[in-house]
């Protein structure tokens, strides 16, 4: 059976990516400082919660090792914990914005150390799979921290491939969009906020965490066993150039 882990999978997209891991049978252990409010189940299955605090490296090492004791193997990491508040550069201190980049960047980089020192060991090697965004990819106002780290998270991903294929272990990244999560609001406002919000996606509307889910599945599973420091977009079709509103002629 495999070993699933998901940092920050008690909630939103996280604990949607655990969901979908749960409904192929998988053994999901969820991560983070404070546990779900309530038990993360799919398919008539319950995913496992320890405590952790990503940015911890030392703590990082350990838990990766407990996982693999307990549950007989890592097969799977998936570095989805991360996240900002508005916050412009020129406000808030120096620390606020480092410990964006310290959550975004440093920790995947830690915890994907630790998931290699016990995947470099088992027959079938691993997988880690690494939740981006599409602020990594364009200019990011409000949350530049957050952009820049996410855009080094993709390079990162592409360097831990190409140095551990040789160990059977695969890194790839989601490179997600907007999504609808039960902190929607915080970010695009009430519903007439998240409805044009959604408006401006060429699908025409948010993400579902389930969603992202599957395209971590995917990559976590055999059907993508030749892939290996690739990016997928999962943005609902991507955003639509802001010229192509402002403009007055060629309107659709």
């Amino acid at each position: 059976m495999t070993v699933v882990v998901v940092t920050g999978g008690t909630r939103g997209v996280g604990a949607g990516i655990g969901r979908a891991f749960l409904s192929t049978g998988a053994e999901v252990v969820v991560c983070g400082r404070h546990p779900p409010g309530a038990p993360l189940t799919a398919a008539g299955r319950e995913a496992r919660y320890l405590r952790l605090d990503v940015r911890d490296p030392h703590a990082a090492q350990e838990f990766c090792a407990q996982v693999a004791r307990d549950h007989g193997a890592l097969d799977v990491l998936v570095n989805n914990a991360g996240g900002t508040p508005y916050r412009p550069l020129s406000e808030g201190s120096a620390d606020n914005h480092a410990r964006v980049i310290e959550l975004n960047l440093l920790a995947p980089l830690h915890l994907s150390r630790a998931a290699h020192a016990v995947m470099r060991e088992q027959t079938g090697g691993g997988a880690i799979v690494m939740v981006g965004s599409v602020s990594g990819e364009r200019p990011s106002p409000g949350t530049a921290a957050y952009g820049a780290a996410k855009a080094g998270l993709e390079n990162l991903a592409r360097s831990m491939a190409m140095e551990w294929a040789q160990e059977r272990i695969r890194v790839n990244t989601v490179v997600v969009g907007m999504a609808r999560t039960e902190r929607t609001a915080l970010h695009y406002g009430d519903e007439a906020g998240v409805a044009a919000v959604g408006a401006t996606v060429p699908m025409g509307r948010l993400a579902e965490p389930e969603e992202v889910g599957d395209a971590c599945v995917f990559l976590a599973s055999d059907a993508a066993r030749y892939i290996s420091g690739a990016s997928l977009a999962v943005h609902g079709g991507g955003e639509r150039p802001a010229f192509l509103h402002a403009a007055n002629v060629n309107r659709p």
